[in-house]
């Protein structure tokens, strides 16, 4: 299936609201606050604060990057998903929680709480060391919460919170860098993958519920990606450039059971909350068929080493290739920013089959008409 869909009047009208893209309070207009919470595919740079190895703060990572083309953190050669949406809100992109430029009105543009190598369950990346675990992450957002409440009031900051944009992009590294990161994991000792990954969306439960105690009421909710066809995973795991069938059996597991969970939880609250964003099904329709996307491979990494550049890190020593807009990858996990731009189109316009119960572009023109 095309990314691109065919667009409804609704859609046409709400892309109009997305040029503008404001939230009306009294006379004066601003875009809505964006706040983003997960791992390595959202975070825009607080790992460059912390003593981890889990970093994209050298070259040739943001070698695209405008204006600077210098790395800032993102795990890209240029845009991640959180910028892309962004520019939709016609907002400029959120500072990451951790950085010293978030003060002041800044801080009214929302935050990025992410942070690479963290995953749903507390045990997952601790080889990373110091990152910003997920019960961390909402900790620091009810901290932004106070520090906004003391520049706008109590009432305006929760308010700015109620008519926010909220993404979560978390789950992959529970499966690749926690049951199946060794052989024999404890994890893996503990669990079979079905229970694993029903323990795995009890626990997601838990954080989105904080979510929403916390004042999250539009929160967008992104599925894992195609897990066994990454770079790094047909170097390792795959057989003759086929997809590692282990970790594609997690993430079909895993995404099915996440939307249904989702949409419990809406019928819980009697309204739309959270929204599942089925981008493992728009990263598989590249990853399928690259050609009809514009892509020379969906398979080898723009930059790395060793069997489809996806051993080890990207650096200023690895193969680069010259043309990124030709690579679904960037490095041996991470899409390349075009890759990030399609998702992206599909979070906006996408049918059902992968925004449900509805597309970000129906809920700004829902929410435009309602605010």
């Amino acid at each position: 299936m095309a990314i691109l869909s065919s667009f409804a009047p609704l859609t046409i009208l709400s892309l109009v609201l997305l040029v503008v893209g404001i939230i009306v309070s009294g006379v004066e207009a601003r875009p809505r606050a964006f706040f983003v919470f997960g791992d390595s595919l959202v975070d825009n740079g607080n790992n460059n604060y912390l003593a981890t190895t889990a970093r994209a703060d050298a070259p040739p990572y943001g070698i695209d990057y405008p204006p600077t083309h210098r790395p800032t953190g993102r795990f890209s050669n240029g845009y991640n998903i959180p910028d892309l949406i962004s520019q939709r809100l016609g907002a400029e992109s959120t500072l990451p929680y951790l950085s010293p430029e978030l003060r002041g009105d800044k801080l009214l543009v929302g935050a990025n709480f992410a942070s690479a190598g963290i995953g749903i369950l507390n045990d997952t990346g601790v080889q990373f060391v110091n990152v910003i675990r997920m019960y961390r992450q909402l900790e620091y957002f009810k901290e932004y919460q106070n520090r906004v409440s003391a520049i706008i009031g109590a009432s305006e900051a929760k308010n700015l919170v109620k008519q926010a944009l909220v993404l979560i992009t978390v789950g992959g590294n529970d499966f690749v860098n926690n049951y199946f990161l060794v052989p024999n994991s404890a994890r893996s000792q503990q669990y079979p993958l079905p229970a694993y990954v029903k323990y795995l969306i009890s626990e997601y439960q838990k954080l989105l519920q904080r979510l929403y105690d916390l004042g999250a009421r539009r929160v967008l909710v992104t599925g894992t990606g195609p897990l066994g066809c990454v770079p790094s995973e047909l170097a390792q795991r795959g057989r003759n450039g086929q997809c590692a069938p282990e970790l594609q059996q997690a993430a079909a597991l895993f995404n099915p059971q996440l939307e249904q969970m989702l949409l419990q939880l809406n019928r819980k609250i009697a309204t739309d909350v959270f929204i599942a964003a089925n981008t493992g099904k728009a990263h598989n329709d590249f990853v399928t068929n690259p050609q009809q996307f514009g892509f020379v491979t969906s398979q080898v990494a723009c930059c790395g080493q060793g069997p489809y550049n996806g051993i080890g890190l990207c650096t200023a020593l690895s193969n680069l290739c010259s043309n990124r807009e030709q690579y679904a990858f960037w490095d041996a996990f991470h899409p390349s920013e075009k890759a990030n731009r399609l998702i992206v189109e599909e979070i906006m316009s996408g049918s059902k089959a992968y925004m449900n119960p509805m597309n970000l572009s129906t809920i700004l023109a829902l929410d435009a008409i309602t605010t």
